[in-house]
Protein backbone atom coordinates (compact mmCIF):
# COMPACT_ATOMS: atom_id res chain seq x y z
CA UNK A 1 0.00 0.00 0.00
CA UNK A 2 1.59 3.63 -1.03
CA UNK A 3 2.30 5.73 1.86
CA UNK A 4 0.12 8.48 -0.15
CA UNK A 5 -2.83 6.34 0.51
CA UNK A 6 -5.64 8.17 2.28
CA UNK A 7 -6.77 6.69 5.35
CA UNK A 8 -8.48 9.13 6.94
CA UNK A 9 -10.43 12.37 4.58
CA UNK A 10 -12.04 15.62 6.44
CA UNK A 11 -14.77 17.34 4.21
CA UNK A 12 -16.48 20.58 5.19
CA UNK A 13 -15.85 19.65 8.98
CA UNK A 14 -17.98 22.46 10.99
CA UNK A 15 -18.33 22.55 14.49
CA UNK A 16 -19.75 25.32 16.52
CA UNK A 17 -19.75 26.23 20.44
CA UNK A 18 -22.01 29.02 21.86
CA UNK A 19 -20.54 32.01 20.40
CA UNK A 20 -17.51 30.61 18.61
CA UNK A 21 -17.06 28.49 15.33
CA UNK A 22 -13.94 25.90 17.04
CA UNK A 23 -13.61 24.19 13.74
CA UNK A 24 -14.90 26.23 10.22
CA UNK A 25 -14.98 24.67 6.82
CA UNK A 26 -11.65 22.11 7.29
CA UNK A 27 -10.87 19.75 4.43
CA UNK A 28 -7.95 17.54 4.92
CA UNK A 29 -6.22 14.53 4.20
CA UNK A 30 -4.55 12.38 6.29
CA UNK A 31 -2.06 9.26 4.52
CA UNK A 32 -1.52 5.73 5.37
CA UNK A 33 1.49 5.39 7.78
CA UNK A 34 2.43 8.81 8.34
CA UNK A 35 3.04 10.95 11.57
CA UNK A 36 0.68 14.34 10.74
CA UNK A 37 1.11 16.97 13.25
CA UNK A 38 -1.48 19.79 14.09
CA UNK A 39 -0.23 23.09 15.08
CA UNK A 40 -1.75 26.46 16.05
CA UNK A 41 -2.38 29.18 18.71
CA UNK A 42 -4.99 27.78 21.88
CA UNK A 43 -8.41 27.59 20.53
CA UNK A 44 -7.43 27.41 17.18
CA UNK A 45 -9.62 24.11 16.81
CA UNK A 46 -7.23 21.35 16.79
CA UNK A 47 -8.09 19.53 19.69
CA UNK A 48 -12.00 19.67 18.62
CA UNK A 49 -11.33 18.79 14.99
CA UNK A 50 -9.50 15.19 16.71
CA UNK A 51 -12.56 14.98 18.99
CA UNK A 52 -14.66 14.76 16.09
CA UNK A 53 -12.75 12.25 14.67
CA UNK A 54 -12.75 10.50 18.37
CA UNK A 55 -16.55 10.33 18.37
CA UNK A 56 -16.46 13.33 21.53
CA UNK A 57 -18.57 15.96 19.18
CA UNK A 58 -20.50 15.73 16.63
CA UNK A 59 -19.94 17.85 13.92
CA UNK A 60 -22.87 20.17 12.18
CA UNK A 61 -21.36 19.87 8.90
CA UNK A 62 -18.96 17.91 6.94
CA UNK A 63 -18.17 14.05 6.21
CA UNK A 64 -15.30 11.92 7.42
CA UNK A 65 -14.04 8.84 5.63
CA UNK A 66 -11.89 5.99 7.16
CA UNK A 67 -9.71 3.44 4.51
CA UNK A 68 -12.44 5.25 1.78
CA UNK A 69 -15.52 5.00 3.19
CA UNK A 70 -17.49 7.32 4.75
CA UNK A 71 -18.47 6.88 8.44
CA UNK A 72 -20.93 8.32 10.78
CA UNK A 73 -18.48 8.03 14.37
CA UNK A 74 -21.10 8.83 17.04
CA UNK A 75 -19.18 7.81 20.08
CA UNK A 76 -15.66 7.05 20.87
CA UNK A 77 -16.47 3.20 20.90
CA UNK A 78 -17.56 3.50 17.35
CA UNK A 79 -13.96 5.39 16.81
CA UNK A 80 -12.18 2.63 18.60
CA UNK A 81 -14.09 -0.59 16.74
CA UNK A 82 -12.76 1.56 13.55
CA UNK A 83 -9.25 1.47 15.25
CA UNK A 84 -9.21 4.99 16.57
CA UNK A 85 -7.21 5.70 19.64
CA UNK A 86 -6.99 8.99 21.33
CA UNK A 87 -4.31 10.39 24.10
CA UNK A 88 -6.09 13.52 25.37
CA UNK A 89 -4.60 16.26 26.55
CA UNK A 90 -6.63 16.33 29.79
CA UNK A 91 -6.94 12.80 31.09
CA UNK A 92 -9.81 10.38 30.79
CA UNK A 93 -9.48 8.65 33.66
CA UNK A 94 -11.37 7.62 36.81
CA UNK A 95 -9.57 8.84 40.09
CA UNK A 96 -10.76 5.67 42.37
CA UNK A 97 -9.90 3.00 39.87
CA UNK A 98 -6.28 1.88 40.12
CA UNK A 99 -3.41 2.44 36.45
CA UNK A 100 -4.62 -1.26 35.71
CA UNK A 101 -8.17 -0.90 35.62
CA UNK A 102 -8.17 2.18 33.76
CA UNK A 103 -5.99 0.90 31.15
CA UNK A 104 -8.29 -2.26 30.27
CA UNK A 105 -11.60 -0.55 31.16
CA UNK A 106 -13.73 -1.35 28.28
CA UNK A 107 -11.59 -4.10 26.93
CA UNK A 108 -11.48 -6.28 29.72
CA UNK A 109 -10.16 -9.77 28.95
CA UNK A 110 -12.55 -12.85 29.85
CA UNK A 111 -12.27 -15.85 31.12
CA UNK A 112 -16.34 -17.60 30.81
CA UNK A 113 -18.21 -14.87 32.80
CA UNK A 114 -15.48 -13.43 35.00
CA UNK A 115 -12.30 -11.25 34.78
CA UNK A 116 -9.27 -12.52 33.98
CA UNK A 117 -7.15 -9.65 35.46
CA UNK A 118 -4.15 -12.13 35.19
CA UNK A 119 -4.20 -12.07 31.49
CA UNK A 120 -4.93 -7.83 31.60
CA UNK A 121 -1.83 -7.21 34.07
CA UNK A 122 0.30 -9.48 32.14
CA UNK A 123 -0.71 -7.62 28.36
CA UNK A 124 -0.16 -4.21 30.38
CA UNK A 125 3.36 -5.29 32.22
CA UNK A 126 4.66 -6.32 28.92
CA UNK A 127 3.53 -3.19 27.18
CA UNK A 128 4.92 -0.83 29.51
CA UNK A 129 8.31 -2.20 29.52
CA UNK A 130 8.10 -2.70 25.50
CA UNK A 131 7.97 1.13 25.56
CA UNK A 132 9.64 1.97 28.64
CA UNK A 133 6.74 3.56 30.08
CA UNK A 134 7.19 2.58 33.72
CA UNK A 135 4.20 2.19 35.73
CA UNK A 136 2.53 0.99 38.63
CA UNK A 137 -0.61 -0.97 37.69
CA UNK A 138 -1.91 -1.44 41.76
CA UNK A 139 -1.81 2.83 42.36
CA UNK A 140 -4.64 4.76 42.47
CA UNK A 141 -4.82 7.00 40.01
CA UNK A 142 -5.50 9.94 42.73
CA UNK A 143 -2.30 9.14 44.52
CA UNK A 144 0.52 9.28 41.15
CA UNK A 145 1.78 12.41 39.25
CA UNK A 146 0.51 14.03 36.32
CA UNK A 147 3.21 12.33 34.28
CA UNK A 148 2.39 9.06 35.27
CA UNK A 149 -0.99 9.55 34.75
CA UNK A 150 0.57 10.38 30.71
CA UNK A 151 1.98 7.13 30.87
CA UNK A 152 -1.15 5.68 32.09
CA UNK A 153 -3.37 6.69 28.81
CA UNK A 154 -0.69 6.33 26.23
CA UNK A 155 -0.46 2.54 27.34
CA UNK A 156 -4.63 2.72 27.51
CA UNK A 157 -4.38 3.45 23.83
CA UNK A 158 -1.38 0.98 23.02
CA UNK A 159 -3.61 -2.05 24.77
CA UNK A 160 -6.50 -1.56 22.32
CA UNK A 161 -4.09 -2.22 19.34
CA UNK A 162 -5.74 1.16 16.92
CA UNK A 163 -4.20 1.55 13.83
CA UNK A 164 -4.74 5.38 13.98
CA UNK A 165 -3.75 7.38 16.81
CA UNK A 166 -4.43 10.67 18.02
CA UNK A 167 -1.34 12.23 20.27
CA UNK A 168 -3.13 14.93 21.89
CA UNK A 169 -0.32 17.04 23.43
CA UNK A 170 1.63 13.86 24.52
CA UNK A 171 4.78 15.34 25.97
CA UNK A 172 3.48 18.13 27.83
CA UNK A 173 4.14 16.25 31.14
CA UNK A 174 7.26 14.38 29.82
CA UNK A 175 11.02 15.09 30.44
CA UNK A 176 13.44 15.21 27.69
CA UNK A 177 14.22 11.91 28.04
CA UNK A 178 11.08 10.24 27.99
CA UNK A 179 10.39 12.58 25.28
CA UNK A 180 12.98 11.04 23.18
CA UNK A 181 12.05 7.54 24.25
CA UNK A 182 8.30 8.54 22.84
CA UNK A 183 9.54 10.07 19.39
CA UNK A 184 11.20 6.41 18.64
CA UNK A 185 7.67 4.74 19.61
CA UNK A 186 5.90 6.97 17.40
CA UNK A 187 8.16 6.77 14.33
CA UNK A 188 8.55 2.78 15.41
CA UNK A 189 4.64 2.64 15.16
CA UNK A 190 4.93 4.57 11.91
CA UNK A 191 6.88 2.35 10.25
CA UNK A 192 4.46 -0.78 11.29
CA UNK A 193 1.74 1.24 9.32
CA UNK A 194 0.33 3.12 12.15
CA UNK A 195 -1.14 6.63 11.19
CA UNK A 196 -0.31 9.17 14.14
CA UNK A 197 -1.95 12.60 14.20
CA UNK A 198 0.03 14.33 16.87
CA UNK A 199 -1.21 18.05 18.13
CA UNK A 200 1.82 19.98 19.87
CA UNK A 201 3.21 23.59 20.34
CA UNK A 202 6.30 22.25 20.62
CA UNK A 203 7.91 23.39 17.27
CA UNK A 204 11.05 21.49 17.42
CA UNK A 205 9.02 17.72 18.36
CA UNK A 206 7.20 18.66 15.19
CA UNK A 207 10.30 18.76 13.39
CA UNK A 208 11.42 15.91 14.38
CA UNK A 209 8.98 13.79 14.25
CA UNK A 210 6.24 14.39 11.48
CA UNK A 211 6.12 13.82 8.03
CA UNK A 212 3.82 16.86 7.13
CA UNK A 213 2.31 19.36 9.81
CA UNK A 214 -1.28 21.38 8.97
CA UNK A 215 -1.42 24.28 10.64
CA UNK A 216 -4.58 25.95 12.35
CA UNK A 217 -5.62 29.46 13.14
CA UNK A 218 -9.12 30.67 14.92
CA UNK A 219 -10.45 27.39 13.85
CA UNK A 220 -9.98 27.76 10.14
CA UNK A 221 -6.83 25.93 8.21
CA UNK A 222 -4.37 27.83 6.86
CA UNK A 223 -1.80 25.52 5.33
CA UNK A 224 -0.39 21.96 5.32
CA UNK A 225 3.33 21.70 4.81
CA UNK A 226 6.18 18.97 4.56
CA UNK A 227 7.81 19.42 7.95
CA UNK A 228 11.19 18.49 6.44
CA UNK A 229 10.89 21.91 4.24
CA UNK A 230 9.73 24.15 7.00
CA UNK A 231 12.05 25.88 9.36
CA UNK A 232 10.45 26.19 13.17
CA UNK A 233 10.21 30.00 12.66
CA UNK A 234 7.88 29.58 9.48
CA UNK A 235 5.73 27.70 11.46
CA UNK A 236 5.35 29.85 14.32
CA UNK A 237 5.19 32.81 12.17
CA UNK A 238 2.11 30.88 9.91
CA UNK A 239 0.59 29.87 13.64
CA UNK A 240 -0.07 32.74 15.28
CA UNK A 241 0.55 35.44 12.31
CA UNK A 242 3.15 37.83 13.80
CA UNK A 243 6.61 37.12 14.43
CA UNK A 244 7.74 35.70 17.59
CA UNK A 245 10.46 35.27 19.64
CA UNK A 246 11.79 31.88 21.38
CA UNK A 247 14.48 33.21 24.17
CA UNK A 248 13.94 35.08 26.79
CA UNK A 249 15.16 38.53 27.32
CA UNK A 250 15.94 39.66 30.81
CA UNK A 251 18.63 41.57 32.28
CA UNK A 252 20.73 39.99 35.11
CA UNK A 253 19.13 39.21 38.81
CA UNK A 254 19.53 41.45 41.45
CA UNK A 255 18.44 39.61 44.25
CA UNK A 256 17.10 41.17 47.85
CA UNK A 257 15.72 40.25 50.62
CA UNK A 258 14.61 36.66 51.67
CA UNK A 259 11.07 36.01 51.37
CA UNK A 260 10.85 32.18 51.33
CA UNK A 261 12.94 29.93 53.37
CA UNK A 262 12.16 26.25 53.76
CA UNK A 263 14.22 24.43 56.73
CA UNK A 264 14.81 20.49 56.73
CA UNK A 265 11.24 19.80 54.99
CA UNK A 266 10.44 16.00 55.11
CA UNK A 267 7.34 14.93 53.65
CA UNK A 268 6.47 11.04 53.92
CA UNK A 269 3.94 9.14 51.77
CA UNK A 270 1.10 7.67 53.92
CA UNK A 271 1.18 4.09 51.85
CA UNK A 272 4.62 3.38 50.59
CA UNK A 273 6.32 5.10 54.07
CA UNK A 274 8.91 6.16 51.87
CA UNK A 275 10.25 10.28 52.44
CA UNK A 276 9.22 11.42 49.28
CA UNK A 277 10.40 14.82 50.42
CA UNK A 278 13.81 14.39 52.44
CA UNK A 279 15.94 17.53 54.49
CA UNK A 280 15.04 19.75 51.84
CA UNK A 281 16.37 23.60 52.78
CA UNK A 282 16.79 26.18 50.12
CA UNK A 283 15.30 30.05 50.03
CA UNK A 284 14.33 32.31 47.35
CA UNK A 285 14.60 36.08 47.42
CA UNK A 286 13.19 39.31 46.06
CA UNK A 287 13.85 39.54 42.43
CA UNK A 288 14.75 36.05 41.46
CA UNK A 289 13.91 33.06 39.92
CA UNK A 290 14.49 30.27 40.79
CA UNK A 291 13.77 26.68 39.66
CA UNK A 292 13.01 23.16 40.90
CA UNK A 293 13.98 21.34 38.14
CA UNK A 294 13.91 16.79 37.81
CA UNK A 295 12.73 13.94 35.96
CA UNK A 296 9.13 13.46 37.23
CA UNK A 297 7.84 11.77 40.47
CA UNK A 298 11.37 12.65 42.48
CA UNK A 299 9.65 14.82 45.14
CA UNK A 300 8.83 17.83 43.35
CA UNK A 301 5.35 17.81 43.10
CA UNK A 302 5.02 17.01 47.07
CA UNK A 303 7.17 19.97 47.78
CA UNK A 304 4.94 21.81 45.82
CA UNK A 305 2.18 20.30 47.41
CA UNK A 306 3.57 21.05 50.99
CA UNK A 307 4.61 24.73 50.49
CA UNK A 308 0.99 25.17 49.55
CA UNK A 309 -0.68 23.66 52.07
CA UNK A 310 -2.31 20.39 49.98
CA UNK A 311 -0.44 18.25 51.51
CA UNK A 312 0.56 17.82 54.97
CA UNK A 313 4.51 17.91 55.84
CA UNK A 314 6.10 15.65 58.35
CA UNK A 315 8.87 17.88 59.64
CA UNK A 316 10.63 21.29 58.72
CA UNK A 317 9.64 24.64 58.88
CA UNK A 318 8.23 27.00 56.42
CA UNK A 319 9.06 30.73 56.85
CA UNK A 320 7.45 33.56 54.31
CA UNK A 321 8.98 37.07 54.98
CA UNK A 322 9.90 36.26 58.06
CA UNK A 323 7.31 34.35 59.18
CA UNK A 324 6.16 31.14 60.01
CA UNK A 325 3.54 29.70 57.54
CA UNK A 326 4.03 25.65 58.23
CA UNK A 327 1.23 25.27 59.88
CA UNK A 328 -1.21 27.99 58.44
CA UNK A 329 -4.57 26.89 56.41
CA UNK A 330 -4.43 27.60 53.09
CA UNK A 331 -6.10 30.79 52.56
CA UNK A 332 -3.58 31.93 55.29
CA UNK A 333 -1.01 31.72 52.64
CA UNK A 334 -2.62 32.55 49.42
CA UNK A 335 -3.04 35.99 50.85
CA UNK A 336 1.11 35.93 51.01
CA UNK A 337 1.82 33.72 48.05
CA UNK A 338 0.27 33.01 44.04
CA UNK A 339 -0.01 29.81 43.36
CA UNK A 340 -0.31 28.06 39.70
CA UNK A 341 -1.21 24.60 40.05
CA UNK A 342 0.46 21.72 38.09
CA UNK A 343 -3.03 20.35 37.47
CA UNK A 344 -5.54 23.39 36.25
CA UNK A 345 -8.52 21.26 36.27
CA UNK A 346 -7.46 19.19 39.73
CA UNK A 347 -6.38 22.45 42.14
CA UNK A 348 -6.75 25.39 39.85
CA UNK A 349 -10.56 25.83 38.35
CA UNK A 350 -14.08 24.70 39.09
CA UNK A 351 -15.11 23.45 35.59
CA UNK A 352 -18.41 24.43 36.21
CA UNK A 353 -18.45 27.82 37.20
CA UNK A 354 -18.43 30.53 34.93
CA UNK A 355 -14.65 32.01 33.76
CA UNK A 356 -15.68 35.63 35.92
CA UNK A 357 -16.12 33.35 39.02
CA UNK A 358 -12.72 31.19 38.67
CA UNK A 359 -11.28 34.50 37.94
CA UNK A 360 -12.84 35.81 41.36
CA UNK A 361 -11.61 32.47 43.20
CA UNK A 362 -9.02 34.44 44.86
CA UNK A 363 -10.90 37.35 45.89
CA UNK A 364 -14.79 36.79 46.42
CA UNK A 365 -14.23 37.42 49.93
CA UNK A 366 -12.77 41.19 49.89
CA UNK A 367 -13.92 43.75 50.67
CA UNK A 368 -13.86 44.71 47.00
CA UNK A 369 -15.92 41.97 46.26
CA UNK A 370 -18.38 41.71 49.12
CA UNK A 371 -20.72 44.28 50.12
CA UNK A 372 -20.96 45.31 53.98
CA UNK A 373 -23.90 43.34 54.48
CA UNK A 374 -22.30 40.09 53.02
CA UNK A 375 -24.03 39.75 49.52
CA UNK A 376 -21.51 39.04 46.63
CA UNK A 377 -21.07 42.17 44.17
CA UNK A 378 -21.66 40.69 40.46
CA UNK A 379 -21.29 43.36 38.81
CA UNK A 380 -17.34 43.98 40.50
CA UNK A 381 -16.94 40.07 39.01
CA UNK A 382 -18.05 41.02 35.65
CA UNK A 383 -15.51 44.32 35.52
CA UNK A 384 -12.38 42.40 36.94
CA UNK A 385 -12.83 39.29 34.70
CA UNK A 386 -13.44 41.69 31.50
CA UNK A 387 -9.99 43.38 32.64
CA UNK A 388 -8.49 39.93 33.18
CA UNK A 389 -9.58 38.79 29.68
CA UNK A 390 -8.60 41.41 27.93
CA UNK A 391 -4.87 42.05 29.49
CA UNK A 392 -4.07 38.65 29.37
CA UNK A 393 -5.65 37.99 26.44
CA UNK A 394 -8.11 35.07 27.56
CA UNK A 395 -10.06 33.64 24.73
CA UNK A 396 -13.49 31.86 24.98
CA UNK A 397 -17.00 31.35 23.08
CA UNK A 398 -18.93 34.31 25.38
CA UNK A 399 -16.51 36.15 27.32
CA UNK A 400 -16.81 35.77 31.11
CA UNK A 401 -20.07 33.53 31.19
CA UNK A 402 -18.24 30.88 29.51
CA UNK A 403 -17.88 27.87 31.39
CA UNK A 404 -14.40 27.00 32.21
CA UNK A 405 -15.31 23.60 30.89
CA UNK A 406 -15.92 24.52 27.90
CA UNK A 407 -12.62 26.56 26.99
CA UNK A 408 -9.34 25.01 25.81
CA UNK A 409 -6.69 23.49 27.34
CA UNK A 410 -4.53 26.70 26.90
CA UNK A 411 -7.33 29.61 27.76
CA UNK A 412 -7.86 27.17 30.78
CA UNK A 413 -3.96 27.80 32.11
CA UNK A 414 -4.38 31.52 30.62
CA UNK A 415 -6.85 32.09 32.88
CA UNK A 416 -5.45 30.64 36.33
CA UNK A 417 -1.97 32.66 35.56
CA UNK A 418 -3.85 35.77 35.21
CA UNK A 419 -5.92 35.44 38.53
CA UNK A 420 -2.76 34.28 40.36
CA UNK A 421 -0.51 37.21 38.83
CA UNK A 422 -2.68 39.73 39.48
CA UNK A 423 -2.74 38.95 43.57
CA UNK A 424 0.55 40.50 43.28
CA UNK A 425 1.43 38.25 46.52
CA UNK A 426 5.05 38.37 47.46
CA UNK A 427 5.69 35.40 45.92
CA UNK A 428 4.80 33.50 43.06
CA UNK A 429 4.80 29.46 42.87
CA UNK A 430 4.35 28.75 39.08
CA UNK A 431 4.07 25.20 38.18
CA UNK A 432 4.43 23.44 34.78
CA UNK A 433 3.16 27.34 33.89
CA UNK A 434 3.51 26.82 30.05
CA UNK A 435 1.97 23.38 29.50
CA UNK A 436 -0.20 23.13 26.20
CA UNK A 437 0.21 27.04 25.92
CA UNK A 438 1.22 28.23 22.21
CA UNK A 439 4.65 29.62 21.16
CA UNK A 440 3.00 32.90 21.55
CA UNK A 441 0.95 32.11 24.80
CA UNK A 442 4.75 31.06 26.13
CA UNK A 443 6.12 34.11 25.05
CA UNK A 444 3.63 35.78 26.91
CA UNK A 445 3.58 34.06 29.98
CA UNK A 446 7.46 33.94 30.16
CA UNK A 447 7.78 38.03 29.86
CA UNK A 448 4.95 38.11 32.98
CA UNK A 449 7.34 35.74 35.08
CA UNK A 450 10.58 37.85 34.45
CA UNK A 451 8.59 41.64 34.69
CA UNK A 452 6.86 39.81 38.31
CA UNK A 453 10.87 39.74 39.16
CA UNK A 454 11.98 42.54 38.08
CA UNK A 455 8.91 43.84 40.07
CA UNK A 456 11.13 42.85 43.13
CA UNK A 457 8.62 39.17 43.34
CA UNK A 458 9.77 36.09 44.54
CA UNK A 459 9.24 33.21 41.73
CA UNK A 460 9.28 30.03 42.67
CA UNK A 461 9.28 27.99 39.36
CA UNK A 462 8.68 24.34 38.55
CA UNK A 463 9.08 23.28 35.69
CA UNK A 464 9.84 19.42 32.95
CA UNK A 465 10.52 21.37 30.76
CA UNK A 466 14.31 21.75 30.65
CA UNK A 467 14.80 24.17 28.12
CA UNK A 468 12.45 26.71 29.92
CA UNK A 469 14.15 26.25 32.87
CA UNK A 470 17.56 26.98 31.33
CA UNK A 471 16.36 29.89 29.72
CA UNK A 472 14.04 31.58 32.39
CA UNK A 473 16.14 30.55 35.82
CA UNK A 474 18.29 32.61 37.73
CA UNK A 475 19.03 29.47 39.87
CA UNK A 476 18.37 25.80 39.55
CA UNK A 477 17.32 23.65 42.55
CA UNK A 478 17.47 19.95 40.83
CA UNK A 479 16.12 17.25 42.44
CA UNK A 480 16.52 13.36 42.51
CA UNK A 481 14.08 11.15 45.01
CA UNK A 482 13.45 13.70 47.26
CA UNK A 483 16.49 15.61 47.71
CA UNK A 484 18.35 18.61 46.40
CA UNK A 485 20.76 17.65 44.12
CA UNK A 486 22.59 20.71 43.40
CA UNK A 487 21.54 24.73 43.35
CA UNK A 488 23.05 25.46 39.82
CA UNK A 489 23.88 28.41 37.87
CA UNK A 490 21.80 27.50 34.30
CA UNK A 491 24.45 29.81 32.80
CA UNK A 492 27.42 28.09 34.07
CA UNK A 493 26.26 24.46 33.29
CA UNK A 494 25.17 22.74 30.41
CA UNK A 495 22.39 20.60 29.63
CA UNK A 496 24.18 17.42 29.83
CA UNK A 497 25.79 18.84 32.96
CA UNK A 498 22.43 18.88 34.46
CA UNK A 499 20.99 15.83 33.11
CA UNK A 500 23.88 13.93 35.63
CA UNK A 501 21.98 16.03 38.59
CA UNK A 502 18.90 14.68 37.12
CA UNK A 503 19.77 11.17 37.10
CA UNK A 504 21.11 11.25 40.26
CA UNK A 505 24.70 10.67 38.97
CA UNK A 506 26.11 14.17 40.28
CA UNK A 507 25.68 15.80 43.90
CA UNK A 508 27.19 19.18 45.33
CA UNK A 509 28.80 19.09 48.76
CA UNK A 510 25.81 19.97 51.15
CA UNK A 511 26.90 23.74 52.54
CA UNK A 512 27.14 24.05 56.32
Amino acid sequence: MEKTENIIEFRHITKRFPGIIACNDISLDIHKGEIHALLGENGAGKSTLMSVLFGMYTPEEGTISIRGKEVKITNPRVATELGIGMVHQHFKLVQNYTVLQNIVLGSETLKGPFLDMYTCRKKVIELSQKYGLAIDPDALIENITVGQQQRCEILKMLYREAEILIFDEPTAVLTPQEIDELMDIMKGLAREGHTILFISHKLEEIKRVSDRVTILRRGKLVKTLNAADTTTTQMGELMVGREVSFHVDKKPAEPGEEVLKVEHLTMINDETKKKVVNDVSFSVRKGEIVAIAGIDGNGQSELIYGLTGIMPINEGTISINGEDYTRRSIREKNMVMSHIPEDRHKFGLILDYPLSYNLALKNYFKPDFVSKTGFLKFKKFDSYADELIDKFDIRSGQGRITMARSMSGGNQQKAIVAREIDQNADLLVAVQPTRGLDVGAIEFIHKQLVEQRDEGKAVLLMSFELDEVMDVADRVLVMFEGEIMGNLDPKKVSVEEMGLYMAGVKREEKQA
